[in-house]
């Protein structure tokens, strides 16, 4: 077991030097014991290390910081979804609204996309052959370990290919094309990237499949945070009177949250037993917390009364506070611009189009839900679990559906 002697020699220091903070020391000693069961000398040493850079300024103080703040969250009482998946710590697409910002924007989802589930092939690959390898209660058959490794090559490879990583085709086995993207990601890989996958993985157990568990929930953020910018960008076209330049964003949008399905049967492998086993201290982070899928919900129409000041928004202030401030939604700027979706033949077919995969992604959630946890269970972070995603899988998406296309004079 590692010792938090290294982390008190650093705060020693008359001004700790913060290139030189014992990351790998901290994290290993997290993945050891899981977050929930560190021992206090560790908490103890890196609440004086925060309390040894507050006066510090600078961008790698302030990564640090925030690493810090992920580490210590259950000992400061803040534990939640955010801090629990180390959100902040990884480079999440965000608004951007500069010339040519959409292309940059998807090669940054792509990038941490294929980052985080190569990670995870790695993990289970060297988890395979080496018994000291991080999480090691109740690890997986060879059978599931082969099914994992195959949904999440499976659920990688649309971004690989688009920015040029593989060639499949010259692959002489599946193990084979494992290892060549595996090396592939690892050579693209930055020093800040690296470090972003290591302090991003702070479990609260030691059960084998919660790595596989962060890393597909952050992955599912990844791509909500770059739909919700989608979104602004389209609500803005459509104000702007560029109908078609929305319709052709918002079936981009809806492709992409199909891609993201992907990642349902990869988590589909988890082991109920496995889950079952942490999912007690995961109490505080429930993805009903994610900020990123409330944005991107509430930028298609504005939810309704109930539903906003229900756990579901309350559970997100800022997007609570953003939609009762006036946040446009595109429902609210195609009523402004007096153009319902039926007049633009294409922007009702994209709508339909984003519909239908929303819809199919809330069904898939909540069918593995009930299958792993149960009809009737409760969530975590105290929220009502199944029976909140059976209520939540029927909302609309857009407070008018576009007509069908019989509806508007095609051919259905």
């Amino acid at each position: 077991m590692t010792s938090p002697d290294v982390l008190h020699r650093w705060s020693a220091q008359r001004r700790p030097p913060i290139d030189r903070f014992p990351y790998d020391a901290v994290v290993t000693a997290y993945q050891q014991h899981g977050k929930h069961f560190v021992p206090d000398a560790w908490t103890q040493a890196l609440t004086a290390a925060r309390n040894r850079i507050a006066h510090l300024n600078g961008g790698d103080s302030r990564y640090l910081s925030t690493f810090l703040g992920c580490a210590l969250d259950k000992t400061d009482g803040r534990f939640d979804y955010r801090s629990y998946l180390g959100l902040a710590l990884l480079p999440i697409p965000g608004p951007d609204q500069t010339p040519g910002a959409a292309a940059r924007q998807l090669v940054r989802r792509d990038r941490l996309h294929a980052q985080l589930l190569i990670d995870l092939i790695a993990f289970e690959l060297r988890s395979a052959y080496d018994e000291l390898t991080a999480l090691p209660q109740m690890r997986p058959t060879p059978a599931v370990t082969t099914k994992r490794l195959r949904h999440a090559l499976r659920a990688a490879m649309p971004a690989l290919h688009r920015m040029s990583f593989v060639d499949d085709a010259s692959a002489s086995s599946e193990i084979d094309l494992l290892r060549r993207v595996t090396a592939a990601v690892n050579l693209d890989l930055t020093d800040d990237d690296r470090r972003a996958l290591q302090t991003s993985m702070l479990p609260v157990h030691t059960m084998h499949d919660e790595w596989m568990f962060i890393r597909v929930l952050q992955a599912f953020e990844t791509t909500f945070a770059l739909l919700a910018s989608d979104l602004t960008e389209i609500i803005t076209a459509v104000q702007a009177g560029r109908t078609p330049a929305a319709a052709t964003r918002l079936s981009a949008a809806a492709s992409l949250l199909r891609e993201s399905a992907s990642l349902w049967p990869l988590m589909a492998t988890i082991q109920p037993a496995a889950f079952h086993a942490f999912r007690p201290y995961t109490d505080g982070a429930s993805a009903i917390q994610s900020r990123h899928y409330k944005i991107l919900e509430s930028l298609c129409r504005r939810p309704d009364n109930q539903r906003l000041h229900s756990p579901a928004y309350l559970s997100v202030p800022e997007v609570h506070t953003a939609i009762t401030q006036g946040q446009v939604s595109l429902d609210d700027a195609l009523d402004a611009a007096q153009q319902p979706a039926a007049e633009d033949p294409f922007l009702a077919a994209s709508m339909r189009e984003f519909t239908a995969a929303i819809t199919q992604w809330r069904q898939t959630h909540y069918r593995l839900a009930v299958r792993i946890l149960g009809p009737d269970r409760t969530g975590t972070g105290y929220t009502q679990g199944t029976p909140y995603l059976n209520d939540a899988r029927h909302e609309p998406v857009f407070r008018h559906n576009p007509p069908t296309t019989r509806d508007v004079g095609g051919n259905a």
